[in-house]
């Protein structure tokens, strides 16, 4: 009895064996599968999720030297202004990247029109900005309101100031 408990334990031992064996052998070949799979998946392209959004260009004016020039500027910091064009009365008064637009240039574009009123005044601009977004070379075109007002001085006759700039 012995040895048939002895080949029956044998029998039993090799069973488990077996079943490991193949388990393994199983394993390595799902393995083997997937590397397979994302080996042959680099060759496809790759998806971009999201790529960032253009921002439209929108300016402000700050008023310097008590209204003698407006520093023209982009809002959003990812905007690099390069030029601007500001077109008044049909007349184009270029902008070096600096963004400053003097009041004189300004008062020469409008003629001297209502110099004796002092109230401020509005007229509207067609401001062309060429400008670097992301690495980019962009254009753009906007309508905006200049306002102004003539100051009298003591000498030299009335001198126009500019008040604001707005959409």
């Amino acid at each position: 009895m012995t040895e048939n408990t002895d080949t029956a334990a044998k029998r039993s031992r090799l069973r488990w064996l077996t079943l490991g064996e193949a388990i393994a052998v199983a394993a390595l070949i799902l393995s083997g599968l997937g590397l397979w799979h994302e080996w042959r998946k680099t060759n496809e392209k790759a998806l971009v999720v999201e790529q960032p959004a253009a921002i439209p260009l929108a300016l402000r004016g700050e008023v310097k030297n008590e209204g003698r020039k407006i520093e023209i500027s982009p809002i959003e910091d990812e905007h690099a202004l390069q030029s601007l064009t500001v077109t008044v009365a049909g007349k184009r008064l270029a902008v070096e990247s600096d963004g400053d637009l003097d009041a004189d240039a300004l008062a020469d574009a409008l003629g001297g029109s209502d110099r004796d009123n002092e109230q401020p005044q509005r007229v509207a601009a067609r401001i062309t900005a060429r400008y670097i977004e992301s690495g980019a070379d962009k254009t753009a075109t906007g309508s905006y309101v200049l306002t102004y007002r003539w100051k009298d001085k003591l000498f030299g006759g009335p001198r126009l100031r500019i008040v604001s700039l707005s959409r």
